[in-house]
């Protein structure tokens, strides 16, 4: 139903009947098994190392800045990149782009020769459009970044520096959707290493805006928010040369006129984009929360809250891993009426990931002082901080299954 809700069959310029799918393998045991353990390592394996980035970052962020208004100032500006992560790369495009790149995978397999490929076909039809629309959103957020800054913290004392910050982690809206557009084809073609390092560019971008920026040319904060909109291309960079490479692979054989194919979509349907928009913004609740009652509260306040909220979802984080992997398979599984197959890798993976969150938590809720003193408390960051954060960090802890 997702499929099917996602994308029409992509035809050639001439209307014709709808081709069928492949009639439906016998349930057995997962033929990709080995396969799938291979591209859980890989991503486990850069996911833990753009975790380590992301510590390091907020270690940097905390060292430069520490907990103050600055950093408030900063995390406000910041509310967009988390709310476009969410929406545009871990989970709204890919509840949309992935099943559309399943069934047009499931399309291309019952290809003859002399057929447009559905896949590429796909592609033109949604990715010019989908460019326009995130460059549009783009202009609006740099254009109303005063009334962004005074809608999530009215209270916020540096509110002109948050303006400026915010103008520069706007581009994230052009960025994370092209990164988030490349990572859900790659994956759907079962390509796992660069969409699996894109958390590697981009905290790689922001550590060393704000180590060379931040220091050498005396932007402050400023840095970060530069490094945002550096890392956001970088994310793109270490994919888009590999969906090129994964599309030309694919040679489409047109008609007779050897006119390209085309394709519809109702990728952008209202009532399809509807339900995904509202998961990105109720996900993201904790964080408009944050910024909203903390400013109105000490300053530092909006710091503490983040840096708790960081470490304390990192288990989370780790199990998200499996959700990476085993989507694309899942959506494929279905698009096959292979249902008995999604159903029993859909419940390994909760049953996986729920180990890994309880361990996690656990060991948080146990530890907290011990981990935010060891993490943050040096440079600008004062054992009051690390107090402070480390009792929010026990709270949040709950949340986390």
């Amino acid at each position: 139903a997702t499929a099917s809700a996602a994308t029409t069959v992509p035809t050639a310029s001439t209307p014709g009947p709808a081709k069928a799918l492949p009639a439906p393998r016998a349930e057995g045991p997962d033929p990709s098994g080995r396969f799938l353990a291979r591209a859980a390592g890989i991503t486990a394996a850069l996911t833990v190392a753009g975790s380590v980035l992301g510590l390091v970052r907020d270690q940097a962020l905390a060292h430069f800045f520490g907990a103050g208004q600055e950093t408030d100032a900063f995390l406000v500006a910041w509310t967009l990149p988390e709310f476009a992560s969410t929406l545009l790369i871990e989970d709204g495009t890919a509840l949309v782009l992935v099943p559309a790149f399943s069934l047009a995978l499931a399309l291309r397999a019952t290809n003859g020769a002399g057929e447009p490929d559905p896949v590429r076909a796909l592609v033109r039809a949604t990715l010019p459009k989908f460019c326009a629309i995130l460059s549009l959103v783009a202009l609006l957020l740099v254009a109303g970044a005063p009334w962004i800054v005074e809608s999530l913290a009215p209270g916020l004392p540096r509110r002109q520096l948050a303006v400026d910050c915010t103008r520069l982690t706007a581009t994230c809206a052009l960025s994370f959707g092209l990164a988030g557009y490349c990572g859900a084809a790659l994956r759907v073609h079962r390509r796992y290493l660069s969409p699996a390092s894109i958390y590697v560019a981009y905290n790689t971008g922001i550590i060393a805006a704000m180590a060379l920026v931040g220091a050498w040319a005396g932007w402050g904060v400023r840095a970060a928010a530069l490094g945002v909109a550096l890392g956001g291309g970088l994310m793109v960079l270490v994919q888009a040369p590999f969906l090129v490479r994964e599309l030309r692979a694919r040679r489409v054989i047109g008609g007779a006129n050897g006119d390209a194919p085309r394709a519809r979509t109702r990728l952008f349907d209202p009532a399809l984009l509807g339900p995904v928009l509202c998961f990105a913004l109720f996900r993201q609740s904790q964080v408009l929360v944050e910024r909203w009652f903390g400013s109105e509260l000490a300053p530092g306040a909006i710091s503490h809250l983040n840096y708790a909220q960081k470490v304390a979802q990192v288990p989370m984080v780790m199990s998200l891993m499996l959700a990476t992997v085993t989507f694309p398979v899942v959506s494929k599984a279905l698009a096959e009426g292979r249902v008995e197959d999604a159903r029993r890798r859909v419940e390994r993976d909760l049953s996986l990931a729920g180990c890994v969150v309880l361990l996690g938590a656990a060991a948080v809720i146990a530890c907290a002082g011990q981990i935010v003193e060891l993490l943050f408390q040096r440079g600008a960051f004062t054992a009051t901080d690390t107090a402070a954060t480390a009792a929010v960090m026990r709270v949040y802890a709950l949340g986390l299954l």
